[in-house]
C-alpha cells in the first residue's frame, strides 16, 4: 500500500508570510483541470494542466476554485505558488497518484503550496504517494543516513513557515512498517490547529520541530505509528523556541510511543515551554508518556554531555489506558538544565504486555504530582 492522504478540509490562512489583497466572493471562478487538458485515465501526467489551472485561478481578481473531478490522475512533482490576487480553493474529488519511481523527485516535495494567503484544500479526494517502492530502499530511520528525497515518499504533510492553519478531517494511511513517514510535520510555524483526524503511519503521527508556536492537536486518533512528538530538539544550531503546545482528547492505538518530548544530549541551546498533554487514551501503547532529554536513536551521541535545551511548564494530565511494556512513564530531564515546573496528574496506565506491572522512570526534575498515579512517580532527583 502506498502513502495516501485523504483530505476533507485543509485551510492555509497564511503561508510563508505572503500578503495578497483581493475581493472575497463566495462563488468565484471555477477552473476545471479537464479544460486544461487533464485526463482521468491514470496514465497521462496532469502536472502541466494543474499548473495552468492554478496560474489562471491565482491571477483572477475574484475568489476562485481549481477543480480536480472524480477519477484517477497521474501527477508528477508540482509547485503551486502565490501570491494570488484573491482567495483560492483547490477542490480534490479524485485520486492524485504520484510516480512510483523515487528518482523522479529531484526536489523536496511532491505537491507544494507556497506563498499563499486565504487558501483552502478540500473535497475528500486522495493524494496517493505510492511509497512502497521507496520504503524498501530507505534505511534512514535505522541509520540516520537518508539516501532518498523526503516528503512525497516519506513525510505525508510538511508545514514549514506557516501561520494560521487549520487541518480538519484529515485521514493519513500508511503501514506501520513504512520508515520515516511522519503523518504531519510542523516546523517554524505558528497557530496550527489539527482536529478530528485519523493518522496511521510508520513514524510520528504528528511531529513538532523547532519554531513550533501555538500548536493545538485535538481529537486525533493515531496508530499505528510512533505517537505524537515534540522534537527531537537541539541537534542543530540556531533552532527556534518551541512555545505553546496543547495535545488534548486524543487516542493512541498500538503505537510505539504515546505523547513524547525529546531532545538530544550534547545539544545546542534551546527552549521548549508551555507544553500540555491532557485527556489522552492509550490502547496497548509501548511507551505511553515520555519526556526524554537523552534521546539517541542511533547510539551515536555523546550521552555523557547533558542536553542544553531548557524545558519548562509541562503537564501530563488525565492520561489513561494500557501499555504493552512495563515502562509506562519516562521523565528523564537534562542533568545540566533540569526541567522546571512539570506537573503530573491522574495518570492511570496498566501494562497488558509482558514484564510485570507498569512502572515509571524519573530523573533530574522535581515534578508536582496531582491526584492518583498508576504507576507511582517516585525518586526523581
Amino acid at each position: 500500500m502506498g502513502i495516501k492522504v485523504h483530505i476533507t478540509s485543509f485551510s492555509l490562512l497564511l503561508l510563508l508570510s505572503s500578503i495578497a489583497e483581493a475581493a472575497q466572493q463566495p462563488n468565484g471562478n471555477v477552473f476545471d483541470i479537464r479544460k486544461y487538458g487533464a485526463k482521468a485515465d491514470g496514465n497521462s501526467d496532469i502536472s502541466q494542466a494543474l499548473l495552468n489551472a492554478w496560474k489562471a485561478a491565482c491571477a483572477s481578481p475574484r475568489a476562485s476554485k481549481v477543480l480536480i473531478p472524480s477519477g484517477t490522475y497521474k501527477l508528477g512533482p508540482v509547485r503551486l505558488a502565490g501570491p494570488c490576487r484573491a482567495s483560492v480553493k483547490v477542490k480534490v474529488l479524485g485520486t492524485l497518484r504520484a510516480p512510483s519511481d523515487p528518482t523522479t523527485f529531484r526536489d523536496d516535495g511532491w505537491v507544494r503550496f507556497e506563498h499563499i494567503d486565504r487558501f483552502t484544500l478540500c473535497g475528500g479526494g486522495i493524494f496517493d504517494g505510492q511509497g512502497a517502492r521507496t520504503w524498501v530502499q530507505n534505511d534512514c530511520a535505522k541509520t540516520g543516513k537518508c539516501k532518498l528525497p523526503i516528503d512525497s515518499k516519506f513525510f505525508h504533510m510538511n508545514l514549514l513557515g506557516c501561520n494560521n492553519v487549520r487541518l480538519q478531517h484529515v485521514t493519513i494511511s500508511a503501514p506501520g512498517t513504512s520508515l520515516n513517514t511522519d503523518g504531519i510535520h510542523i516546523g517554524r510555524s505558528s497557530k496550527i490547529n489539527i482536529t478530528d483526524s485519523n493518522i496511521q503511519t510508520g513514524d510520528d503521527c504528528v511531529s513538532l520541530g523547532d519554531g513550533s508556536k501555538g500548536i493545538a492537536v485535538t481529537r486525533v486518533t493515531c496508530g499505528p505509528g510512533h505517537g505524537i512528538s515534540v522534537g527531537s530538539l537541539g541537534k542543530y544550531p540556531n533552532e527556534e523556541d518551541v512555545v505553546g503546545v496543547t495535545v488534548k482528547n486524543c487516542t493512541l492505538i498500538k503505537t510505539m510511543n504515546g505523547v513524547r518530548v525529546k531532545t538530544w544530549p550534547a545539544s545546542y541551546n534551546g527552549i521548549a515551554s508551555d507544553m500540555h498533554f491532557e485527556d489522552i487514551i492509550m490502547k496497548d501503547v509501548q511507551n505511553p508518556v515520555i519526556l526524554d532529554q537523552e534521546y539517541c536513536p542511533y547510539n551515536q551521541c555523546k550521552q555523557q554531555i547533558p542536553s542544553r535545551v531548557k524545558i519548562s511548564n509541562v503537564s501530563f494530565k488525565n492520561i489513561r489506558g494500557t501499555s504493552s511494556s512495563p515502562l509506562a512513564v519516562k521523565l528523564v530531564c537534562s542533568r545540566g538544565f533540569p526541567c522546571q515546573n512539570v506537573q503530573i496528574g491522574d495518570i492511570n496506565i496498566v501494562n497488558k504486555g509482558p514484564g510485570g506491572p507498569a512502572k515509571a522512570q524519573c530523573a533530574h526534575l522535581k515534578p508536582t504530582v496531582l491526584g492518583k498515579q498508576t504507576p507511582a512517580i517516585v525518586n526523581c532527583a
